[in-house]
């Protein structure tokens, strides 16, 4: 398979929606963004699979996703400033499915010295994961002096224990997005707008990787 960015290296994929279905939620707009990447990756020649949360799964098969993936890509909402329940009992699953099976084998310590090295017991280095997250919050919220989050970044904020989750299994990160004010002022033309800076992101995103994994092979 050939993909726009680079004849020789082909990237897989794996997608993850957890936009999940609770009360009030229907997980619409994740499903509307997983479907942005998958026809992105379609459109770019990029192999792909995909899963929802919502679904059943056997978390076995799922760690096979991430042992088959390169990239890793989340999308989920904010809930009460965590990830949905349904995308935790995921990972919990998945990643404990994952123990000494290509996801971690331990929390890098040895008994010789159980003092340094906690985290470094992944299996997963060279693999690369996104986070994209949906929000009811303005980005101002974030941005603006005396607003809820006070200056913080999401990403070094309410992210920062995900970030550390994915890091423990040995992946690097991959500069995200976030969708804000997706609840009071979902409008259309914002999602279309939101659309667009995304594929720029996609686009941005994959050919840096594309160039880097070239890089490492010459």
């Amino acid at each position: 398979m050939q993909n726009k960015f680079e004849n020789n290296i082909v990237m897989k994929v794996f997608i993850i929606n957890g936009g999940q279905k609770f009360a009030h939620s229907g997980g619409e707009f994740n499903n509307t963004l997983s479907n942005w990447t998958a026809n992105f990756l379609e459109q770019n020649n990029i192999e792909f699979r995909m899963t929802n949360i919502n679904d059943d799964f056997d978390a076995f098969l799922e760690v096979e996703n991430y042992k088959w993936a390169d990239v890793i890509i989340y999308h989920f909402p904010v809930w009460w400033f965590q990830v949905p329940n349904r995308l935790k009992l995921y990972i919990d699953d998945v990643f404990t499915a994952g123990h000494n099976n290509g996801i971690y084998a331990n929390d890098g310590r040895s008994s010789k010295n159980p003092s340094i090295n906690y985290g470094k017991g992944g299996l997963m280095h060279g693999k690369k994961y996104m986070v994209t997250t949906s929000w009811n919050a303005p980005d101002t919220a974030f941005t603006l002096k005396g607003e809820f989050f006070d200056q913080h970044p999401i990403d070094d904020s309410i992210l920062f224990g995900f970030h550390k989750m994915n890091e423990f299994t040995g992946m690097t990160r991959i500069v995200g997005f976030h969708f804000h004010d997706l609840e009071k002022n979902a409008t259309l033309e914002r999602v279309e707008k939101y659309k667009i800076e995304y594929q720029h992101h996609l686009e941005h995103v994959f050919k840096q990787q594309y160039l880097k994994k070239e890089d490492c092979l010459a």
